[in-house]
């Protein structure tokens, strides 16, 4: 996995190295700037040759201080170089005044004002025409919507790229939280961002993969190592999933069927029955060795007739469910996909829901209508703890936790904004169980406080997710990695990992039924 910083931790991260003495600030910044102008050249080889024009914004802050550097750099290339401060020069940090002096032996400032009044159309006086627009205004510092004289850039961005101009941000797009991804105000959209020692959060979430364009992280010699600052706990680290590893999904020759476990998947009533299929299906093909689904007399022979290695058990009623569950080898259980929300299948969650069954024996999966259920009585919900893994879509999170999901939908006035990271947080937290929050910035939340998301974004964009019974089979595949004895934390990350790896492998044209047949290419790729 891959750390994801706040911009907190980034600057504990920097003060304690700046305290041990290993670095200064002004080496710090430096060594970003040229980091960007590396990045710059290798993304867009072109610019690389003859006299460019380029136009460097800078702000009041640190991150403007890097845009001095980047000009200075450029200019020692030979580029026509055009910087603007937004701020007073006076009130510049230490470092960022550093480079702001070096800069003006080398070129001239055109300072403008911090405020928001009415634009002018010779405001800017940008030149026309240049080749690169270098965002260094705010960064991971913006703690406030961003308004005034530069957001005529962000007006202008579709403008600037039909005239071909490539705009790189300094760390993140300016407007865009680094902490949620979400936009304060109005955002400069990039076509390349150059972050320095690690990913932020605001890359990988809402709107982030949107405005941040290509990411490219730069290593500026910053160690987690130092004096005088109290990093963050590992726990309160997010982590972005990453390749899962061949080791814990392989099987070896000695083993037999239950050593995989068994899991059983609970079906919904007559012309209903396709979604817990699909999700048995899933978690057939991830490994678990023997899948059951649980079916009501009624639709027994329509689920019959469409599988094979599957098996069946009848299940009329909670009483029934009880009796299969004396079954102590069915160690995963999953509900909801195509369940229904009648009495019929109220009684098959409360069932599950008794704390006999919901235990480090038997983990269970909620999914899509049990999750309706569950929201619909505080009972069933304080009957939940880490040994379950809910499975959300925006909807369902918002009838599960409303006043979590309010906060998250209102318009940010103030950075760091609500994340969907503190809403699956602070659900898993309520609820006590493992949270995935899907979407394609899916995020998981363990009781306990870690977190780690999952982007299907950048060049693991997967837009054919967006298809009927895709979360069933996310739901299942999950359900499969329980049965072979995988925590829930590690299950529902590594599920929504194969999941999507799958649909990557499929491409256009996906449907939920192609999904589990690509599991065997995708564990195979891995080495299991």
């Amino acid at each position: 996995m891959i750390e994801l910083l706040t911009a907190a931790q980034m600057r504990a991260v920097e003060f304690a190295a700046i305290e041990s003495g290993a670095v200064t600030g002004l080496e710090l910044m430096e060594s970003a700037g040229q980091g960007v102008v590396d990045a710059v050249i290798a993304e867009w080889p072109d610019l690389g040759e003859g006299t460019r024009r380029t136009v460097v914004l800078c702000g009041p802050g640190n991150n403007g201080g890097d845009g001095f550097v980047i000009a200075r750099l450029l200019a020692a290339r030979g580029w026509d170089v055009k910087v603007f401060l937004y701020g007073d020069p006076k009130n510049l940090p230490p470092d960022a005044k550093a480079n702001y002096e070096r800069w003006c032996e080398v070129g001239m400032v055109n300072v403008r004002a911090i405020n928001p009044a009415p634009l002018m159309d010779d405001s800017l006086s940008i030149p026309e025409p240049f080749d690169l627009l270098v965002d260094g205004l705010f960064g991971t510092g913006l703690m406030r919507p961003f308004c005034g004289l530069f957001t005529v850039i962000a007006e202008m961005r579709d403008l600037l790229r039909e005239r071909g101009v490539r705009v790189v941000a300094v760390d993140i797009p300016t407007g865009l939280c680094s902490d949620s991804g979400r936009v304060l105000g109005t955002a400069i959209p990039a076509d390349l961002t150059v972050t320095f020692h690690s990913a932020k959060v605001g890359h990988e979430l809402s709107a982030g993969p949107e405005m941040c364009g290509r990411v490219q992280v730069h290593d500026i010699g910053l160690s987690h190592q130092g004096k005088g600052c109290a990093l963050p706990k590992e726990g309160a680290i997010v982590q972005r999933l990453e390749h899962p590893g061949p080791a814990w999904l392989a099987k070896r020759a000695s083993q037999h069927k239950f050593s995989h476990g068994h899991a059983l998947i609970l079906s919904g009533g007559p012309g209903h029955s396709g979604a817990a299929r699909l999700a048995a299906r899933g978690a057939l093909r991830v490994g678990a060795g023997l899948v059951t689904l649980g079916v009501s007399p009624a639709v027994q022979m329509e689920v019959a007739a469409q599988v094979t290695a599957l098996m069946l058990r009848r299940v009329a009623d909670g009483a029934a469910l009880e009796a299969v569950l004396e079954d102590e080898r069915i160690n995963a259980l999953c509900l909801g996909p195509g369940l229904g929300l009648g009495d019929h299948a109220a009684a098959l969650v409360d069932v599950v829901l008794a704390s006999e069954h919901l235990s480090a024996q038997r983990r269970v999966v909620f999914d899509a209508d049990a999750l309706t259920l569950i929201a619909q009585d505080p009972a069933r919900i304080a009957a939940l703890n880490a040994h379950a893994v809910l499975t959300p879509h925006g909807g369902e999170f918002a009838r599960l936790f409303p006043d979590i999901s309010g906060k998250l939908s209102e318009t940010p006035d103030r950075g760091p904004a609500y994340s969907k990271v503190d809403a699956t947080r602070a659900a898993a937290a309520s609820c006590g169980a493992v949270v995935l929050f899907k979407g394609p910035d899916t995020v998981i939340a363990h009781p306990d406080g870690r977190a780690s998301v999952h982007v299907a974004a950048y060049d693991r964009a997967v837009p054919w997710l967006a298809t009927a019974g895709a979360g069933d089979v996310l739901a299942g595949i999950i359900t499969g990695l329980l049965a072979r004895g995988s925590d829930p934390m590690r299950a529902a990350g590594t599920g929504a990992w194969l999941h999507a790896e799958c649909a990557r492998l499929f491409g256009p044209g996906l449907i939920a039924e192609d999904l589990p047949e690509q599991l065997p290419q995708v564990l195979g790729a891995l080495g299991t």
